[in-house]
């Protein structure tokens, strides 16, 4: 199969900036750009889009919608087949799906690029507009593959608010609780999710792996017969095959790979001593003698399919016909969900102390890319007016960041975009780092893609809002001893004391812990007077926001509580005028 690309092209050379910025963020794969480096030859443009348009998924252009529309004019051959289309101004203000909205994705391309550019995403089509579900194209950000079937009459049949059926037969099943979801009742339209072919509009979820062994130089066209009838013997959608899986061995089969590439899907190989370890229902000696193992096609579908897999189809041996040559064995496994870590991406976000106005484009374009939110409810809470009727929120408590960053990577693993959320930075104080220890704990082809986007630390607006107290080394030092041993805690205090740094204390008190602050207090007092400046900032970023200064030896300790920075100078640290400075240097120094 051809790469299908995602194209950016502008109309003018002034507005590359952007396209660039897209094509870093990985929303586009290349950019067209004039040969002469200036502007477009007549007709060059529309040989580019002419050449490209049948083997493309989407196109970005920068320009305006009218020109726009003249120039993929002559190409439009049908909603099935071409490709989205989103048009942005200018000025990066504005996305707008001008073509394939729904099935070819434009409408989440365009939210994407908008939440990336700071801009916003103008869709106009029915289902956005009404606040439902789009039921043509929701499932592409679970990772499934759309089955045939009567998807307009479903649409315009849910546009109406006419009931629908919903049925779950395999698959991740928490797409039931998304909301926007249509009226559920006894009707003739039906939408489901699950494995097997069906003539109503379904969903497949990529739950099923294809497990192959066969002989040196056989026969692609051997191997397609024998993955047709092995999902017709039980029914079987090639929608929802994940992947292809064999033996070490058959990495380099050129069949295989060929297989593999034009279905786009990744090949796993397994070597002959975890296959050995799989118990299998038709081990052979034959195979066992000459590659150590009793099994290929069974064992390396069950392994390619994740904790809980079970045998779907047991293997066939395909022989070849003539013109052909080798021979095959095929099997087809099922995850107990869904199972295709290569479709999946874990991110990391670090949504700021609060103020969505505080979220960086980074963070703002990857949760409008995830399909599920995982997080601390109060973190939700203030992303809130960001999500979609498509997005799922997963709401976890406080103390459970092992559980959340679990669920979120089970999610990534099953082929989801998924976003674990921290206040914050993710990777100051947050999830990053535990997500990211449990992520490596995992098989190599097992791991979804994982990305850490950067978010305004607690940190960095406390010394924004107080002045400039942070011009020289400063430490952060977490209170929370439900990670870290107290000791280990105080000794760190006391280098922070020794060494006279600026020092930020986060969790600095809570009803349980309401005495480390103190013993902070006094270690600090021992190495600086007790007139150094101190910040407490409270809620920073939301509308219960307080910043107030005070001294280390008049601190006052009742006020502070976890939604609380604490921001202590170093020796010579000072205020004037309501606002608090660190010095770049020390009386002496020479600043250059």
């Amino acid at each position: 199969m051809s790469e299908r690309l995602n194209w950016g092209f502008s109309l003018s050379n002034q507005t590359l900036p952007l396209l660039r910025q897209l094509l870093e963020r990985g929303l586009i794969d290349r950019i067209a750009s004039p040969a002469d480096g200036v502007a477009w030859q007549t007709g060059d443009l529309q040989r580019l889009l002419t050449s490209e348009w049948p083997r493309s998924r989407a196109f970005v252009a920068v320009g305006s919608c009218g020109a726009i529309t003249r120039l993929i004019a002559p190409l439009l051959s049908g909603k099935d087949t071409d490709p989205a289309v989103v048009v942005v101004d200018g000025q990066g203000r504005f996305a707008i799906p001008l073509l394939g909205g729904h099935g070819a994705g434009a409408e989440a391309l365009a939210i994407a690029v908008a939440a990336l550019l700071l801009g916003e995403a103008v869709i106009t089509g029915a289902s956005a507009s009404q606040g439902r579900l789009a039921l043509d194209s929701f499932g592409t950000g679970w990772g499934w593959r759309r089955g045939p079937g009567a998807w307009d009459a479903l649409m315009k049949s849910s546009a109406r608010g006419a009931p629908v059926q919903l049925e779950h037969q395999s698959g991740n099943d928490r797409w039931l609780q998304l909301d926007g979801l249509p009226c559920i009742g006894t009707s003739s339209e039906r939408l489901s999710v699950g494995v097997e072919r069906s003539d109503h509009c379904r969903w497949h979820p990529p739950a099923l792996w294809v497990g192959m062994g066969c002989e040196r130089n056989t026969s692609l066209e051997l191997l397609e017969r024998g993955l047709s009838e092995a999902l017709a013997a039980q029914g079987l959608a090639l929608e929802a095959v994940a992947g292809l899986a064999s033996a070490d061995r058959k990495a380099d089969e050129p069949a295989l790979l060929e297989l593999a590439e034009r279905h786009g899907w990744p090949l796993r190989c397994f070597s002959s001593s975890a296959l050995h370890a799989v118990e299998v229902p038709n081990p052979s000696p034959v195979v066992e003698a000459e590659l150590g193992t009793a099994s290929v096609a069974e064992a390396a579908a069950l392994l390619a399919c994740g904790p809980n897999a079970s045998l779907r189809v047991q293997k066939h041996i395909e022989r070849a016909a003539p013109g052909e040559q080798g021979a095959a064995t095929v099997a087809i496994a099922q995850a107990a969900e869904q199972w295709a870590p290569q479709r999946g991406t874990l991110h990391l976000i670090g949504s700021g102390p609060g103020s969505l106005a505080l979220l960086t484009p980074d963070a703002r374009a990857a949760l409008a890319e995830s399909r599920v939110w995982v997080g601390y409810g109060l973190y939700l809470d203030l992303l809130e007016p960001l999500r979609r009727p498509d997005q799922l929120r997963s709401d976890g408590q406080l103390t459970q960041e092992r559980e959340r960053c679990r669920e979120a990577l089970e999610l990534a693993c099953q082929g989801l975009s998924v976003a674990l959320v921290s206040s914050g930075d993710s990777g100051i104080y947050g999830m990053a780092g535990l997500a990211l220890e449990q992520w490596m704990a995992l098989a190599k082809h097992d791991r979804p893609a994982f990305q850490v986007h950067p978010g305004l630390s607690a940190l960095q607006l406390a010394a924004a809002r107080a002045g400039a107290p942070l011009m020289h080394d400063f430490c952060t030092v977490s209170l929370s001893d439900r990670l870290t041993p107290w000791a280990v805690i105080e000794q760190r205090l006391q280098a922070a004391a020794d060494g006279d740094f600026v020092v930020a204390l986060y969790n600095p008190r809570s009803k349980g812990r309401d005495w480390q602050l103190g013993r902070a207090q006094e270690l600090l007092l021992a190495q600086r007077p007790g007139t150094t400046p101190v910040v407490l900032a409270r809620q920073l970023g939301r509308p219960e926001e307080a910043v107030s200064l005070h001294t280390l030896g008049e601190l006052p300790i009742e006020q502070v509580d976890m939604l609380t920075l604490v921001l202590i100078g170093n020796s010579s640290s000072r205020v004037e005028g309501g606002r608090m400075v660190t010095p770049r240097g020390y009386p002496g120094a020479e600043l250059s």
